[in-house]
C-alpha cells in the first residue's frame, strides 16, 4: 500500500490518501464535456472497454508519484462525435486545476487514455 501524500503547512499536516486524490480527479473529469464515463483500468472485454459507474470511477484513475512529482493517469471513454483531442485536453486542465484548488496540489503530469469511443445516450 502507498504510503499517503503528507502536506506541510503553517498551521499543521495533512495527509491524503492516493483513493481521495483518484476520486477527486475522476469527479472533475466527469465533468468535462465529451466524456461518457471513466473506462476501467485493467480490463477489456472482447476489445470493448467496460464502463464504470460513479461509484467506481476511481478504478478508471491511476496515482503515481515518482521523486517528488505527482503524475494521474485516466483512463475515459469518449462520446462519439466529439473531438478526442479537445475532450482530453479539456479533462487535463480541469483535473490539474480541481486537484491544486481542493487540495493544493501541484499535479506534473495528467496523462490521458482514451479505452473506447461510444454513443454517449
Amino acid at each position: 500500500m502507498p504510503i499517503p501524500l503528507q502536506i506541510k503547512n503553517e498551521l499543521g499536516q495533512i495527509i491524503v490518501n492516493d483513493d481521495c486524490i483518484a476520486v477527486i480527479a475522476g469527479s472533475a473529469a466527469m465533468d468535462c464535456y465529451g466524456l461518457v464515463g471513466m473506462a476501467s483500468r485493467k480490463q477489456l472485454k472482447d476489445g470493448i472497454a467496460e464502463l464504470l459507474g460513479r461509484e467506481n470511477m476511481s478504478k478508471g484513475v491511476e496515482v503515481r508519484r515518482e521523486n517528488e512529482q505527482l503524475h494521474i493517469e485516466l483512463h475515459i471513454i469518449v462520446s462519439y462525435g466529439t473531438k478526442i483531442s479537445e475532450v482530453a485536453h479539456n479533462i487535463q486542465t480541469k483535473v490539474k486545476y480541481v486537484l491544486n484548488d481542493v487540495i493544493g496540489l501541484q499535479v506534473d503530469q495528467v496523462h490521458i487514455f482514451v479505452q473506447d469511443v461510444r454513443v454517449s445516450t
